[in-house]
């Protein structure tokens, strides 16, 4: 197809993003199959403007700290295709998707994050951990205590 007269053609759009993951989706979590054929960039954090929730003490909730101080997030970057994306996407708990995150670095990229308008009721704010696996650690395993 032709395009019309006067009209300018439009570049391609991008094949690929980067995406920041802090939770489930991280290497050795139980989502990250998720990810299947994404390229893994390497570990980074964000910069100190986020808090993080626990969710159940299931997976976290990343969200932007309106008011007062933040705390620095850890996390991965992938590299992923749109279609990649979608997929990702659609296997998220309710409550979490698409925002742009600020990296320690200053360079924005997309990542998961909370975008309910309210966080559930047995969240509970973990930003002083750092990160969901560094919170994790600190929790006794279900395993360990049920056996007591």
């Amino acid at each position: 197809m032709t395009p019309a007269r006067g009209s300018r053609r439009r570049s391609a759009l991008p094949k690929t993003i980067v995406l920041f993951v802090n939770g489930t989706l991280m290497r050795g979590e139980p989502l990250h199959g998720n990810l299947a054929g994404a390229k893994f960039l390497g570990s980074a954090e964000t910069a100190p403007r986020y808090r993080l929730f626990s969710v159940n003490d299931v997976h976290p909730a990343m969200l932007p700290q309106t008011s007062g101080p933040g705390a620095a997030v850890q996390g991965e970057l992938y590299q992923v295709s749109m279609k990649q994306l979608a997929a990702t996407l659609d296997g998220e708990p309710p409550g979490l998707g698409l925002g742009v995150v600020e990296l320690a670095n200053k360079e924005l990229c997309l990542g998961v994050c909370w975008v309910s308008s309210r966080m559930p009721p047995k969240s509970r704010d973990i930003s002083k951990f750092g990160g969901w696996r560094e919170y994790k650690r600190s929790v006794p395993s279900r395993d360990r205590t049920s056996r007591r």
